[in-house]
């Protein structure tokens, strides 16, 4: 039985690789096809894909987040893998073949994961309101051994403003550690460093390419590390990041239709899912819109079919063609047109947005705010404001980071509808891919190419 290094690459596309000499040396030598993603073409979504084998339909990850109707709440980015329906390849692996270790760095639903290592961001939430970079880990031992070794988990550089190399490149490191101390059969490592330039800055940049040959280096030291172990590799993408230039406000559109309610709280305006007869939980390219009454889905799918940007609005007939047919999904599910993007955005006037709004706050946020990865460009005093927040910080004392800009223009890459040829993911293996021999495989054959690759 060979040991498997399982790289989620996020952002790998064949205009990345044209940057990346070490990871197209390995496709050289062994084998590159394009990975023909799933609707939603987002992280949670097409991480649970791949390693369940089924499609959304099937194992409930519609998004990165979605409704939760029994609780009357919108919730992005939850943590536990009892989310996640179905049997995941190390279960099939240990029913096959006896016995099966796994080690995951950083795939997402790590918490109660059926494996033997897990590592995973996790930032301590201070009871005064304060947050501080950390991670979680079991066996709970191994965190300490790599923060001693490595540094604490640098969790402002793998996500927002500040987001940057770093993080991967301690990941890495996390990564290779596990390969050289213990004889896992699988190592799962997720490096996200493509997903930022890309978003800021779009794929076709200066900033993107720079983003690929950085993260090159990173991974040619995993990749000697691999070999140096006999180790199969396998190297996927979740989705490839496309030029974005028209993001649309899908929440502000049913506000003013009179269908979104919202409550006030401290001065701000806060989403009212329990009394919304209509609203959207925006994730990227595509928006779960969740209609309380069936007799309003016909007058709301017919408003967002005229909505500049929208592509397609499907209900649940049409969500069953994309696999996307789950509880969880929304009544209707927009697709944006490609250039096109959903913003969370429900207010309608900046004074009344939520304090959380101008802030990094993946879990208050009731949809994805790529807008979170700058220093607002238009406040020309945001970087000394930061760096006083900083000073409280280090000082105890509490603070808030109102440093995201509210204009979402300043973005420009996305991703969340099906991919064109460009923009596709690839996948890459140091060796042959049985039963594989066309252009392209789908993401559900991944958890497929796993065991096929740890039973060579």
């Amino acid at each position: 039985m060979a040991r498997v290094l399982l790289l989620d690459v996020v952002g790998l596309t064949t205009k990345a690789l044209a940057h990346m000499p070490r990871l197209s040396a390995l496709a050289r030598t062994g084998v590159q096809m394009r990975l023909d993603t799933v609707l939603p073409a987002v992280t949670c979504s097409v991480q649970s894909t791949m390693l369940t084998g089924r499609m959304p339909a099937e194992h409930g990850i519609v998004g990165n987040g979605w409704y939760f109707r029994d609780l009357g709440e919108v919730f992005l980015w939850r943590q536990h893998n009892a989310l996640v329906q179905g049997p995941k390849v190390w279960d099939t692996a240990r029913t096959e073949l006896g016995s099966f270790s796994v080690a995951n760095i950083c795939w997402w639903y790590a918490m109660g994961m059926d494996v033997d290592i897990t590592v995973t961001p996790r930032p301590v939430y201070h009871a005064d309101g304060r947050k501080s970079p950390d991670c979680y880990t079991r066996p709970p031992m191994l965190h300490d051994e790599l923060t001693r070794e490595l540094g604490t988990f640098p969790l402002f550089q793998y996500w927002g403003a500040g987001a940057s190399i770093k993080s991967s490149q301690w990941i890495a490191a996390a990564t290779k550690r596990m390969i050289e101390q213990h004889a896992h059969d699988l190592v799962m490592a997720y490096l996200p460093h493509l997903d930022y330039d890309l978003q800021r800055f779009g794929p076709d940049s200066p900033q993107a390419a720079k983003a690929a040959a950085e993260l090159d280096v990173v991974i040619g030291e995993l990749l000697d590390c691999a070999a140096e172990h006999g180790m199969v590799v396998l190297a996927v993408s979740e989705y490839g990041i496309a030029e974005a230039d028209q993001p649309v406000d899908i929440n502000r559109l049913l506000r003013r239709a009179g269908l979104l309610e919202v409550y006030n709280s401290g001065g701000h305006e806060l989403l009212d899912p329990w009394t919304s007869r209509a609203f959207a939980v925006a994730d990227h390219q595509v928006a779960h819109v969740y209609v309380r009454d069936a007799s309003d889905r016909s007058r709301v799918a017919a408003m967002l079919a005229e909505l500049p940007g929208v592509d397609e609005v499907l209900d649940r007939a049409a969500q069953e063609r994309y696999g996307l047919h789950h509880e969880r999904s929304g009544d209707l599910v927009a697709i944006a047109e490609p250039g096109a993007w959903f913003t969370y955005y429900y207010w309608l006037d900046d004074a009344v947005a939520p304090d959380f709004a101008r802030g990094v706050e993946i879990h208050k946020k009731p949809g994805y705010d790529p807008a979170e990865l700058f220093l607002d460009p238009a406040d020309k005093l945001v970087k000394p404001k930061a760096g006083l927040n900083l000073l409280k910080k280090k000082a105890g004392l509490r603070y808030a980071m109102n440093i995201v800009p509210l204009d979402p223009t300043w973005v420009k890459g996305t991703h969340g509808r099906l991919p064109g040829a460009d923009d596709s993911p690839v996948l890459i293996s140091s060796h042959d891919l049985p039963g594989f021999d066309g252009a392209a495989v789908p993401a559900t054959a991944v958890h497929d190419l796993i065991l096929a690759a740890a039973k060579r």
